[in-house]
């Protein structure tokens, strides 16, 4: 396990072919260079080569968005609110289609939680490891954590974690509230869709062993019981999503999984880790 590639994935963004986006005059994203005369056509003012500026309201947004997205420019419509956070990450300043955010380049959240069985010492012998639905609108049939989820506007990371993890895994309210908080990741990269300027919250979480997740709401293919050693191999061998293997490589870190490994994985993680994640009931 010399490398991991979902380190450099997660940072593998162009900059330079992006510009900044302001709303009300703070910067909140960035678009692409490419689609600055898509939004010409669509705004009279605003637009220009070094960056767009925005006083739009939430009926502007799903405006410019639908006519966007009847160009093909944003995918993958969910028809789910997402927030447009304030430089500072906290403050709300709009609400946007989910599907748009990666268009716009705003920020976004991300819930993952690592489930995990203990031995008799105590320590992680195994992960569960959910394998996607081929249906899925994004990273269809790749592998991932027992549970993981964006975060909708008006759910804190923790909120989203006990919501998804009935819908993808159907555990139980008291099962999902003695999750632990693990850190929080940030990945700036490109995607098909557009940019992902995303903080991954990511949880552990202890499952008895003879608990079995049961996916309800038709976004999991399968569930795997995985020897640590083999979930290790799998989060780093590209067959599992970015934000997944980030959240593994956390786990793996702190309960000092990695081996000879740790410390080069620990330095390479190191830029992409903001902080502690933290149980949020709002």
């Amino acid at each position: 396990m010399p490398d991991w590639p979902a380190i450099a994935a997660a940072r593998a963004g162009d900059r330079t072919a992006r510009v900044p986006l302001r709303l009300h005059g703070l910067p909140v994203g960035s678009v692409a260079r490419a689609h600055l005369p898509a939004l010409r056509a669509l705004l009279p003012v605003g637009v220009a080569d070094d960056g767009v500026a925005l006083q739009a309201d939430e009926a502007q947004f799903a405006h410019l968005n639908n006519a966007l997205r009847a160009q093909g420019l944003i995918r993958a419509w969910r028809d789910e609110p997402y927030p447009v956070f304030a430089p500072d990450g906290v403050q709300v300043l709009a609400q946007i289609e989910r599907a748009s955010a990666r268009f716009w380049g705003t920020l976004t959240l991300g819930a993952h939680a690592n489930g995990y069985v203990a031995g008799a010492d105590g320590r992680p012998v195994a992960l569960w490891i959910a394998q996607r639905s081929f249906d899925k609108a994004t990273d269809p049939g790749l592998f991932d954590n027992l549970i993981g989820g964006g975060v909708p506007a008006g759910q804190s990371p923790w909120l989203t974690l006990q919501r998804e993890g009935w819908e993808e895994a159907g555990l139980d309210a008291a099962l999902l509230r003695q999750a632990r908080p693990g850190r929080v990741w940030r990945l700036e990269r490109d995607l098909p869709e557009g940019w992902q300027l995303e903080h991954l919250h990511v949880f552990d979480l202890a499952l008895p062993a003879g608990q079995l997740p049961q996916n309800q709401d038709g976004e999991v293919q399968a569930f795997t019981r995985m020897p640590v050693p083999e979930a290790l191999a799998l989060a780093c061998s590209g067959a599992m999503t970015v934000d997944a293997s980030l959240a593994t490589l956390d786990f793996a870190l702190r309960h000092g999984l990695l081996g000879d490994h740790t410390a080069a994985l620990a330095q390479a993680a190191a830029p992409l880790i903001l902080g502690p994640a933290h149980v949020q009931e709002d």
